[in-house]
């Protein structure tokens, strides 16, 4: 029989140390966006005689970039934009994505096809190439970034909610639900979406590793926050022409979004292998 929302807090409760572990950096990070800002002084000032100094400088644990600003003033600066710019995306479109998917599992086979064959529209453009698109469109700035990843991630988000309300969709107890007369909303609620949650929660966790690459990277490119407002993708465009000098005011940004991803993807993992998404083979 298919999971309820409780035997899946259970699981969550049970989970294995990498669950803890990562789940508990993947809080961090959220935590260091929330509060970043408020702990640090003006990360725009600079002072040119204190350009590029080494990690480790008096005064400056991770040094100091091109214009004298401390680095990790900058780094803890830009952890709010570039946190908001990976989880509301992924939050947006779980959403959505959701709604979409589940509607059209539920559906007949016109309203079905109308909603998934609009979303195949998406993937005929690479996802990268879409949302610089709608980004430069729209202008640069941490609102554009979350809409256009907004965007491109609502189809594939609603491609697994949307296999995973088919696959359960003959199952006994949907059938029971629909035989008793309940309406397709509350089915939906209290049948549907208790057991597609899992596997959603699971690919949304991933997204976020891969939504804040593509966040930084479109920040590199100039479509995110404008400068001298700090955000760690443009922080290292900001120093890509002193990359081979001083290679750690742009290296020591790069380093974060890929810890910081590879600590979303590994909560992901760790997720699957609490709710037995593998083992179920979804």
């Amino acid at each position: 029989m298919a999971a309820t929302g409780s035997s899946v807090r259970s699981r969550l409760r049970s989970g294995n140390a990498r669950l803890w572990v990562y789940g508990g950096l993947a809080a961090a990070l959220v935590l260091l966006g929330i509060i970043g800002p408020y702990v640090v002084s003006d990360p725009t000032l600079g002072q040119l005689d204190n350009r590029m100094l080494g990690i480790g400088s008096d005064g400056h644990l991770l040094g100091t970039d091109g214009l004298g600003r401390d680095t990790l003033d900058r780094l803890l600066a830009g952890a709010r934009p570039s946190m908001t710019a990976a989880l509301l995306p992924v939050i947006v479109a779980g959403l959505i994505g959701t709604v979409l998917g589940v509607t059209a599992g539920m559906s007949g086979r016109a309203v079905h096809s109308a909603i998934m064959r609009t979303l195949d529209v998406f993937y005929a453009f690479p996802a990268v190439l879409l949302a610089i698109a709608i980004a430069s469109s729209l202008g640069a700035g941490t609102t554009s970034t979350v809409i256009s990843l907004a965007i491109v991630l609502i189809p594939p988000v609603a491609r697994i909610a949307e296999t995973e309300t088919l696959a359960i969709g003959g199952m006994d107890f949907m059938e029971t639900a629909r035989v008793s007369g309940a309406s397709p909303i509350s089915v939906a609620y209290r049948h549907v979406l208790p057991n597609v949650a899992p596997a959603l929660l699971v690919y949304c966790t991933s997204l976020v590793g891969l939504a804040l690459v593509f966040a930084g990277g479109m920040s590199f490119l100039g479509l995110g926050v404008a400068p001298p407002n700090p955000e760690w993708g443009q922080m290292i465009n900001d120093q890509r022409q002193s990359l081979f000098s001083h290679p750690a005011a742009a290296l020591i940004p790069a380093f974060l979004i890929f810890a910081a991803s590879f600590i979303f993807n590994m909560l992901g993992d760790a997720l699957s292998d609490a709710l037995d998404i593998r083992r179920k083979g979804r």
